[in-house]
């Protein structure tokens, strides 16, 4: 009976001191790591709290003639980035560089004032704006051409930059296919 009640006055301390260092020890849920490395779905970029589109250019602040432009991104919960040791972290995005060209003026100078040449002026092609100005539009035909190759945003400006188009408008992106591209067979072929 002695070494019962012995056990039962050490068991009872012990247990105590195991309860405080579990209550000391913090536990966190939360992952550091490099956000760099993370999986589509484990992020959102840009960061739809921060204001990241120029109302100017209509793409993403800081675009650069590369074509790339560094974003704010947020990592979901529970994980924190070791760069910035919080869950916001930059990323780099693809974007369209701009230079000044508004496609909806680019269009309607190709419609009225096509033949004259004022649309290639305007783009930055001055040789092919002078040839439609002094054969009148190549007799029209080149002023229809040139409206359809302006509107499906074949033409662009001369510099190679983008035109600027509002963000949710009628941008035509061309997917190319190389070597390197795989065609899932259809049905009916």
């Amino acid at each position: 009976m002695q070494s019962l009640t012995r056990t039962s006055h050490l068991v009872a301390p012990t247990m105590t001191v195991l309860i405080l260092l579990l209550l000391l020890i913090p536990i966190s849920s939360e992952v550091e790591i490099d956000c760099n490395s993370l999986r589509m779905g484990q992020f959102i970029c840009p960061d739809p709290a921060l204001r990241q589109i120029d109302p100017k250019t209509q793409q993403l602040r800081g675009c650069t003639p590369d074509n790339k432009a560094r974003v704010w991104c947020v990592a979901v919960e529970g994980i924190v980035c070791s760069e910035t040791k919080n869950t916001s972290f930059t990323r780099e995005m693809p974007c369209k560089w701009t230079n000044g060209y508004h496609f909806d003026t680019a269009l309607l100078l190709s419609v009225f004032l096509g033949m004259f040449g004022a649309d290639r002026f305007y783009l930055g092609y001055p040789a092919i704006g002078l040839l439609k100005f002094c054969t009148l539009g190549f007799m029209f035909l080149g002023q229809l051409v040139d409206v359809i190759l302006i509107a499906t945003q074949v033409v662009g400006p001369a510099d190679g930059s983008a035109y600027i188009i509002p963000y949710y408008g009628p941008v035509i992106t061309v997917v190319r296919s190389d070597n390197w591209t795989y065609r899932l067979p259809q049905d009916n072929w």
